[in-house]
């Protein structure tokens, strides 16, 4: 599963976010690979982050809080 969000404030900038699985080989844990790119390649982001998914729940309550 992936989804691109456009950018705000870019022309042409995505946020990649995706689920991968073994992303550091056989048997290493899956995590959401969040990218970032300016020029609108999704699928060679500038910036990445993997978050393993045991913390996804907590990553995702942190960035809720920033909205408050």
């Amino acid at each position: 599963m992936s989804k691109i969000i456009a950018l705000s404030g870019t022309k042409k900038g995505v946020i990649s976010v995706a689920k991968i699985d073994e992303p550091y080989g056989k048997d290493s844990a899956s995590v959401a690979s969040i990218g970032i790119s300016l020029a609108g390649n999704a699928d060679e982001p500038e910036w990445k982050v993997h978050i393993p998914l045991d913390n996804l729940d907590e990553v995702i309550k942190a960035l809720v809080s920033l909205k408050a």
